[in-house]
C-alpha cells in the first residue's frame, strides 16, 4: 500500500511537535526494526514505510513543505520521490539507519533539525591513588594524605579557554550545532565539526595560562579517611576530586587504593583473623588454660584435653570491624602441638618420654593396618 499520509504511518496529529513526532518515529523503529524481526519481510517494509514518513515530517523544513503541498507526488510510489516501491530511497548514496543501536541511542536529525548543544559538556575523569598503611591502623581505622596530579579548571578563563576580555565565538562552520552535514547524493549524514571538533565554538584569542585548553595541571592533597578494618586492596571513593570536567561538566571522582602491611602475628581471613597457636604435647592431651594475643592485648583461652593439631579456638565479634559497619569478625586461634627435637632433650626429659611410652601401648595405626588387609 502506497504511503500517502506519514502522519498516519507515524500515528500522530499533523500538528503534533517535532518532539512528539521524534518519539512516535523511534518506537515505531524499535517495535519493527529488522534486527528485532529477523526473516520478517513484512517488518522489513514496515520499517522502510516508518523511515520514509519521518524522512518527511521529521525534518522541518521538508515537514513545511509537505504540509503546503510542495512536495507533490513524494509518496506517489510508497516512497520519497517516487522511486519504485521497495527499492532504496535515498539512490545509490542514501543513509537509513541500518544499526538498532542508532536509534537506541537517540541519533540526531539527520537533515538539520535538533543537533549537538553548542559546547561539549563531559564530565572530568576518574582518578587514582595509592596509600601504604600499617596493620594497625587498617584495624582502628585512619586518615592519610594523599597527593593527586590533575587538571583543574583554569582560573584565569573559567574553562571557556578564551584570553581575559575576550569569549569563544560561535563556529562559523557549524553554526553552534558542533555538527557538519556531509553530503551524499539528495541527502546527508552529521558528523563532529572539523574546524571546532565538535564544541561548537572556537578561540580566536586562547588564554594565556592553559593555551586555550580551559584546564592546568596541578598537584593538590587530600586528607582521607580510612575506615576501621580496611583490607589490602580496598578502593575508596572520593566524590568530586577527580579531574574538572569540559565545558562546565561535573568533576570526576578520586579513588584510593589502600595496601595493608602484613602482621606478624594475625593473618587476615576473610572478615576474621587468625593466629597460630603454638602449645605442647602435654597442654594438649591434659589440658590448659594459656594467654593468647588479641587486637586489645591478650586474654586467656581454655585448650581442652585431647585437643589435635589444627583445632581452632574461636573468640566471636573480637576480630576486625565490617567494611560495612556491620559488627567485628572473629578471632581464630589454630592450634599447633609441638614436637620437641629429640636431639635437645635433656636425659631426665627423655626418660619422661620413655615411660609415657610404656605406658600408652595402644597401637593408632591397628584400624588403618586391618582396613588394608582387607581391600
Amino acid at each position: 500500500m502506497p504511503v500517502s499520509d506519514p502522519y498516519k504511518v507515524l500515528g500522530v496529529a499533523k500538528n503534533a511537535s517535532e518532539g512528539e513526532i521524534k518519539k512516535a518515529y523511534r518506537k515505531l523503529a524499535r517495535e519493527w526494526h529488522p534486527d528485532q524481526n529477523a526473516g520478517n519481510a513484512d517488518a522489513e517494509e514496515k520499517f522502510k514505510e516508518i523511515q520514509e514518513a519521518y524522512d518527511v515530517v521529521g525534518d522541518p523544513k521538508r515537514r513545511k513543505e509537505f504540509d503546503s503541498g510542495g512536495l507533490g507526488g513524494m509518496f506517489a510510489n510508497g516512497n520519497p520521490f517516487g522511486a519504485a516501491k521497495g527499492a532504496n530511497p535515498f539512490g545509490g548514496g542514501g543513509v537509513r539507519f541500518e544499526n538498532l543501536s542508532d536509534i537506541l541511542g537517540g541519533v540526531g536529525n539527520m537533515f538539520g533539525g535538533s543537533g549537538r548543544s553548542r559546547t561539549r559538556v563531559e564530565r572530568g575523569r576518574d582518578l587514582e591513588a595509592s596509600v601504604a598503611i600499617g596493620f594497625d591502623q587498617s584495624i582502628k581505622g585512619t586518615e592519610v594524605s594523599v597527593s593527586v596530579p590533575r587538571r583543574e579548571t583554569c582560573d584565569t578563563c573559567h574553562g571557556n579557554g578564551a584570553a581575559p576580555g575576550t569569549s569563544p565565538e560561535t563556529c562559523p562552520r557549524c553554526e553552534g550545532s558542533g555538527m557538519e552535514s556531509v553530503g551524499q547524493g539528495m541527502f546527508s549524514i552529521s558528523q563532529p565539526c572539523q574546524q571546532c571538533g565538535g564544541r561548537g565554538v572556537i578561540v580566536e584569542k586562547p588564554c594565556p595560562r592553559c593555551k586555550g585548553d580551559g584546564s592546568v595541571a596541578r598537584t593538590r592533597k587530600f586528607r582521607v579517611k580510612i575506615p576501621a578494618g580496611v583490607r589490602e586492596g580496598a578502593r575508596i571513593r572520593v566524590a568530586g576530586k577527580g579531574e574538572a570536567g569540559e565545558s562546565g561538566g561535573a568533576p570526576g571522582d578520586l579513588y584510593v587504593i589502600v595496601h595493608v602491611a602484613e602482621s606478624p602475628v594475625f593473618t587476615r581471613r576473610g572478615d576474621n583473623l587468625e593466629v597460630a597457636v603454638p602449645v605442647t604435647i602435654t597442654e594438649a592431651i591434659l589440658g590448659a588454660t594459656i594467654e593468647v594475643p588479641t587486637l586489645e592485648g591478650s586474654k586467656q583461652i581454655k585448650v581442652p584435653a585431647g585437643t589435635k593439631p589444627g583445632t581452632i579456638i574461636r573468640l566471636k565479634g573480637e576480630g576486625p570491624a565490617h567494611a560495612k559497619g556491620t559488627g567485628n569478625g572473629d578471632l581464630r586461634y589454630r592450634i599447633d602441638v609441638l614436637v620437641p627435637n629429640a636431639n635437645e632433650l635433656a636425659k631426665e626429659q627423655r626418660d619422661a618420654v620413655e615411660d609415657l611410652a610404656t605406658v600408652l601401648t595402644e597401637n593408632p595405626r591397628a584400624d588403618l593396618l586391618s582396613q588394608s588387609r582387607r581391600s
